[in-house]
């Protein structure tokens, strides 16, 4: 029943088209965006952005934004992740570079992508904590933003994974030292992203995998289908950030990032 159901809800010539239009304008976007990564500025942080806005629209994504975003910079943005869309989303409005596993790095097509956006791979194992660590501080000292997904993993969109505390080492301020281009009290602010409607009504738990992309969901498959789906009203909320000064330790400051993502992502999800 619910393949049946499934199919109804997509268009394949939708599909075709929409992804045609993608990744087309991905062919001609990637020369663009490995010339201007030779060089530092403006130009090269923003393009990504304005790449992702026109895969939205491509994609037919409506976003609704609340909350004030962060302007100080460097910002750790801290978010909830279900889906390979979240980067797309995100990238749209953040100028800066996100954190991913290190298996991602391997990934056709999307691998390349991702390094391309200076991408900040990480791996999960204990012992290289450190290096990776010492790699997200030297890109926030630079005075780049950072967009982690502290939930390690992407899920279902109903809920929200416990966040790893260990992730957050790199706010607390006995790793930034002291001297000047320091980074002397991170900035940190966290954000809920929701994947609310489809052709202006509100996604119910069964429906929701078709936006949310884990465990051993085949990536082609799934963005095809996404593909075929209408117009997607997606939310998110930018909470009040936060200086790590106000925390005692990077599990408070985990715990507080994640009730706020939970609490806006529930309530994105319940709005009709």
């Amino acid at each position: 029943m619910r393949g049946t159901r499934d199919l109804a809800l997509g268009s394949p010539v939708r599909a075709v088209v929409r992804l045609g239009v993608y990744f087309l304008f991905t062919l001609i976007a990637v020369p663009l965006q490995l010339m201007l990564l030779r060089f530092s500025g403006t130009a090269r942080d923003r393009f990504p952005m304005w790449y992702h806005l026109q895969c939205c629209r491509a994609l037919g994504f409506e976003v609704e934004v609340t909350g004030e975003m962060s302007t100080v910079r460097p910002t750790l943005f801290v978010c909830n992740h279900s889906s390979y869309l979240d980067i797309t989303v995100l990238g749209s409005m953040i100028r800066g570079s996100f954190v991913a596993k290190t298996e991602v790095a391997s990934w056709p097509f999307f691998g390349m992508l991702a390094k391309l956006q200076r991408t900040i791979f990480v791996d999960r194992r204990r012992h290289s904590t450190h290096t990776q660590r010492d790699d997200l501080l030297r890109r926030l000292t630079d005075g780049d933003n950072v967009i982690l997904f502290p939930e390690g993993t992407s899920n279902d969109g109903n809920r929200i994974l416990p966040f790893r505390s260990a992730l957050f080492s790199v706010a607390e301020p006995r790793h930034h030292g002291a001297g000047d281009g320091q980074i002397r009290d991170l900035n940190v602010q966290p954000v809920s992203i929701a994947y609310a409607k489809l052709n202006g009504l509100p996604i119910g738990h069964g429906l929701r995998p078709l936006f949310a992309w884990y465990g051993d969901m085949e990536l082609f498959s799934h963005l095809v289908k996404l593909a075929s789906l209408g117009s997607v009203t997606i939310r998110v909320e930018f909470h009040p950030a936060v200086p790590f000064s106000r925390f005692g330790s990077r599990k408070a400051l985990s715990d507080h990032c994640q009730r706020l993502v939970a609490a806006g992502v529930d309530r994105a999800i319940r709005t009709k």
